[in-house]
């Protein structure tokens, strides 16, 4: 039987739990990091995402590109049109995570993204491939609580943790509603807006974090406009986890030549930094 909520709601005990109490164990916060699948091709997006774990991401975001990603900035928006230029799939995604799963068991995989390619697949067969490929858990930007059975019910029945996203807009008439089902984690938007935008300041991001605590038992990952070691060791000392993308993306985006080709190095590049952002998360637990 698998473990239920404080609401009764089923949650899946996959990698992402495990690895939060590992972490929880090492008295420190977690270092999540984002990348966009097939981006800027899919040979340099799976170097980036194999080098991961040994450049020192605890877990990893995995970004389905998407024609019309309205929850997200420039970067990001840009990574998933370069992806689908190159011939990035929804499938290929899928068999991108296979690969990864055939080298590490361990690090826990979350796909990010939006309901209508998912739909497009068919539900009942995404689930069945992505819980194939590995997949632990799904962020769906755009399917809110109230549209639960359409992913998040069949989701968790197959296995697979759904993130639901809070914001500081998210108040606590609302925030019970939005943990009710949710598993794996609370991913907590610091700022209201598109990402990669700006931060928010640690005294804000703390009382919030605080704030969804007393509705779940769940751990809080934080988000958007984290850029910097420091700004990431300031999260993790108050969150569960601190979560990068733009700032990653934006190294893809640097390293691009005047045809949108990955220069040499480029993967090396995006794990670099990824180190110096883990080294600031275990500096900041």
């Amino acid at each position: 039987m698998r473990p239920h909520g404080e609401s009764g709601a089923i949650r899946p005990r996959t990698r992402i739990t495990r690895r939060f109490e590992t972490l929880a164990d090492k008295g420190r916060g977690g270092f999540v990091a984002f990348i966009t699948a097939g981006d800027p091709d899919l040979e340099t997006a799976r170097e980036i995402l194999m080098g991961l774990p040994e450049a020192g991401a605890d877990l990893i975001e995995l970004g389905m590109p998407f024609s019309d990603p309205m929850a997200d900035g420039p970067a990001v928006q840009a990574s998933s049109l370069r992806a689908l230029k190159n011939g990035m799939t929804l499938k290929k995604t899928l068999d991108l995570v296979a690969d990864f799963r055939a080298a590490d068991d361990e690090t826990p995989v979350i796909l990010m993204g939006y309901y209508n390619p998912i739909y497009i697949y068919g539900v009942d067969a995404f689930l069945a491939d992505a819980s194939k490929a590995g997949v632990d858990g799904l962020i769906i930007v755009d399917l809110p609580p109230e549209e639960e059975g359409e992913l998040c019910v069949p989701a968790l029945e197959a296995g697979v943790n759904f993130i639901y996203l809070t914001a500081p807009t998210t108040d606590d008439a609302r925030l019970p509603r939005v943990v009710e089902k949710a598993s794996g984690f609370v991913y907590f938007v610091s700022i209201t807006g598109i990402t990669g935008t700006r931060s928010a300041a640690i005294e804000d991001v703390e009382r919030h974090v605080n704030r969804i605590k007393s509705h779940t038992d769940l751990p809080v990952a934080v988000g958007f406009g984290i850029r910097t070691p420091e700004q990431a060791g300031e999260i993790a000392g108050v969150a569960d986890a601190a979560v990068v993308g733009s700032a990653l993306v934006d190294i893809v985006r640097d390293n691009l030549d005047g045809e949108g080709r990955p220069l040499e190095g480029l993967a090396g590049k995006v794990l670099d930094k990824v180190r110096t952002l883990a080294e600031g998360v275990r500096g900041g637990a």
